[in-house]
């Protein structure tokens, strides 16, 4: 049925007008349902694996966990709201669907340990539970696109959840069984390393969080209207733009991209990959390839608003040191913390269901943009409190 409990997100009416506009309108926001589960995936000492520089293994064993959940999510005709982060996503399940993700997500663990040497942690907690903690979790659905849509979470059950699930003491209860095997179809890693646009020079990695939650909204328009002013819409702060996408077609990116999708390397599997992407060059030639390459741009996840604004942008350093002090003034006010980390390009992984119209792409400043803010911001976090005791 199309009102019922698991349809609660894909019902929810699609927003246009500008973000810092819709944060401060608390009456679009609904409560997620009590019924629904917040999942997570995140990658344990993430820093210190991109540090001793796997951040693309980091970026695509983060882009698989949402690949895993949304081709579970598109055969039950669900709608699903993620929210990647660089190291990991946060999921917000229906009940519908939540034993399946479950075991599909602990195989994807198993495999990520095996193959990769990395530990995906993977935890659960129903929405029910966050609120009888006391906590909020408030959503709607946000588009600054013809054919893309964001959800936008406030209230700090998100922050709570991450808390919960990344705590020592956390205990994954009644999920103790593993999927016999793991959908990864549609994940794809097939762009190199993407320079900044023309007239941008550096790609930001921004990461910022309201010191009280009452004033999250109002903190957050903000600072996205600082964003818009500064940097302006956006388009002109994507980083990714059509010219600067280079394909690659090593049989190492391939061979990378398929230990991650089918856990081991076939030989005849990474032929056929290679003959696909050459015929890639000729298909982006195509009026159909170029319409995608649009698309593609356009359908790349550079913002998240999860109870704290991720954002990937790009602008010259002049932009950013005007940014800089918008925040600082912000921070100095105790509205916010933030951190950012610059590099000098982005990296792009993908779920590509469907070459017309059905394809996501998730977005990171190199060298592990979104772990390396986070990192700095959780010690700005360790300084206050420490500033405080």
């Amino acid at each position: 049925m199309p009102d019922s409990e698991d349809h609660f997100y894909s019902n929810l009416p699609i927003h246009k007008m500008p973000l810092h506009q819709l944060l401060v309108k608390n009456q679009l926001f609904e409560k997620v349902i009590s019924s629904w589960c917040v999942i997570i995936t995140d990658i344990k000492r993430s820093t210190a694996a991109v540090n001793s520089g796997l951040h693309e293994n980091v970026n695509l064993i983060a882009t698989g966990s949402i690949v895993a959940v949304l081709n579970i999510a598109f055969k039950a005709n669900i709608s699903v709201p993620f929210f990647f982060g660089g190291d990991g996503a946060t999921f917000i399940v229906p009940p519908g669907i939540v034993d399946d993700v479950m075991k599909s997500l602990l195989k994807y663990k198993e495999n990520t340990l095996l193959n990769f040497n990395l530990d995906l942690r993977t935890g659960i907690i129903p929405v029910a539970e966050i609120y009888k903690n006391g906590h909020t979790l408030n959503i709607c659905r946000f588009s600054s696109a013809e054919t893309f849509s964001i959800p936008i979470v406030l209230g700090d059950g998100l922050a709570y959840a991450e808390q919960i699930i990344k705590g020592e003491n956390y205990l994954l209860a009644d999920h103790h069984t593993a999927s016999d095997e793991i959908d990864l179809s549609g994940m794809q890693c097939r762009w190199d390393k993407i320079e900044p646009p023309e007239n941008s020079d550096e790609v930001v990695t921004l990461v910022v969080i309201a010191s009280e939650i009452a004033q999250q909204a109002a903190v957050f328009s903000k600072v996205i209207l600082h964003l818009d002013q500064i940097y302006g819409s956006p388009e002109k702060r994507q980083p990714i733009s059509v010219p600067k996408l280079i394909f690659r077609t090593s049989f190492n990116s391939l061979g990378k991209e398929m230990k991650h999708r089918l856990g081991k390397i076939k030989f005849l599997e990474l032929i056929k990959s290679w003959f696909i992407n050459v015929y890639g060059y000729i298909y982006f030639r195509t009026d159909r390839g170029k319409k995608y390459l649009r698309q593609l741009v356009e359908m790349s996840d550079t913002l998240v608003v999860d109870g704290r604004i991720n954002t990937v942008i790009t602008g010259t350093a002049k932009q950013r040191l005007a940014l800089e002090q918008a925040l600082n003034q912000l921070e100095k006010n105790n509205e916010i913390l933030y951190a950012y980390y610059v590099s000098g390009e982005s990296v792009m992984s993908c779920y590509v269901r469907d070459l017309e119209d059905d394809h996501i792409h998730f977005v990171d400043g190199a060298d592990g943009g979104y772990t390396q803010a986070a990192g700095i911001l959780k010690q700005k976090i360790l300084d206050k409190f420490n500033a405080l005791r």
